[in-house]
């Protein structure tokens, strides 16, 4: 058992061991879920919005869950975590559980905005005051440092409900949603071992290796599911946990080598939800419908009437997405006001600004195309006419 305990005190085993446990799990619980799904058809019909053609199974959410919870009770065990840390890593599952558990019910009989909002807020509630994990500094952005305990405690479950909804409003292609978890997650994990915070570094990878089990089925054409909301939450929530973590700094000792630029940082990595919810609820309310409407507004969309498909408008987000995380870390010397700025400019410019270009050229091409067509026609007419 010493022997056992000393394997997984090395930081590379247990990171390594972090991402295949969970995988591993994963793989052998989606096809049982699979199975079941089909069998009492919970299956996601198409509608007009939808990017699928065929009813497939949703609730992978739940494999995820289970791998993740399974995984991280195991490795916090190894490890001999701290009664500090074993509370908070407590805590995360119990909010995670009511989570699931809301997701679960959303997928199958749907629920209303103002039910969801509710349960998350006690979710992120019972994080806040459980742990006194909280945003408790801006860190001189926009001159502000230290927040009164009240703001404190009330902006932090703002971002929990922020992020858990951004999150959901993504899933809509397959591979996207996966390929955006495992992205931050590992950039948080990054962070973490920087750091030397072993607990949050088993936060982020455990999400990384049930994330991969998932997209290996998702992407899948014979034995495709969905994550469903009762995924979408569940990954919202952990990703806002280790964004919060990451500003959290009454939990970095002295030799912290991320706090200044904390906040850009995770504004950086969360950038593609957070960028495309504010985009199309400015379009939603500019249209005078609700901001929670369905719609095929979002950029991923935009990307597919490109004629992308499913992968390739993933792999071109998730690229963005590193790209901007890594123009993050390359300014974190500067001050936090301007790297705020740069990440302000560059975001939109790196999502929106390559599809717009070629959305533009392709209807200057179909301009193009008509009068020539229209030319074409008259030089006939004048010839036919004599």
């Amino acid at each position: 058992m010493a022997y056992l305990y000393d394997l997984f005190t090395n930081r590379y085993f247990l990171a390594l061991t972090a991402i295949f446990l969970p995988l591993l799990l994963s793989l052998r619980l989606y096809p049982v879920i699979i199975l079941l799904v089909r069998s009492k058809n919970l299956m996601d019909e198409p509608v007009d919005r939808s990017t699928h053609t065929s009813k497939t199974p949703t609730l992978g959410g739940v494999a995820i869950f289970i791998a993740y919870s399974i995984s991280l009770i195991l490795l916090t065990l190894m490890i001999q975590t701290q009664q500090g840390e074993m509370a908070r890593l407590l805590a995360i599952l119990g909010a995670t559980n009511i989570l699931m558990f809301l997701g679960i019910k959303d997928d199958l009989i749907g629920l209303s905005p103002k039910k969801k909002f509710s349960i998350q807020f006690f979710a992120a509630a019972i994080i806040v005051f459980a742990t006194d994990l909280r945003i408790v500094s801006f860190f001189g952005l926009f001159g502000l440092y230290e927040l009164p305990y009240i703001i404190s405690v009330l902006f932090t479950i703002f971002v929990f409900i922020l992020v858990i909804n951004a999150f959901n409003l993504i899933d809509g292609i397959d591979g996207l949603a996966g390929s955006v978890g495992i992205i931050s997650s590992l950039a948080f994990a990054y962070f973490s071992f920087l750091n030397g915070r072993t607990t949050m570094l088993l936060v982020s990878l455990v999400l990384v290796g049930s994330l991969i089990g998932f997209l290996i089925f998702n992407i899948s054409k014979n034995r495709k599911i969905f994550m469903g909301d009762s995924g979408s939450m569940f990954v919202g929530f952990l990703l806002a946990y280790q964004a919060i973590s990451l500003m959290d700094f009454h939990s970095f000792g002295t030799t912290a080598t991320v706090q200044l630029e904390a906040p850009i940082m995770a504004m950086a990595i969360l950038s593609y939800p957070l960028l495309d919810t504010l985009r199309v609820f400015i379009i939603r309310i500019s249209q005078k419908r609700s901001p929670f409407s369905a719609d095929r507004n979002h950029i991923h969309h935009k990307l597919l009437d490109l004629g992308l498909s499913h992968k390739k408008a993933s792999l071109t987000i998730v690229g963005i997405n590193i790209t901007i995380i890594a123009l993050a870390y390359g300014v974190q010397d500067l001050n936090i006001n301007l790297q705020l700025f740069i990440l302000l400019l560059c975001t939109p410019l790196f999502y929106i600004g390559p599809w717009q270009l070629r959305n533009r050229g392709r209807n200057s091409k179909q301009t193009m195309s008509r009068k020539r067509k229209l030319a074409t026609f008259r030089a006939f007419l004048n010839s036919f006419l004599g």
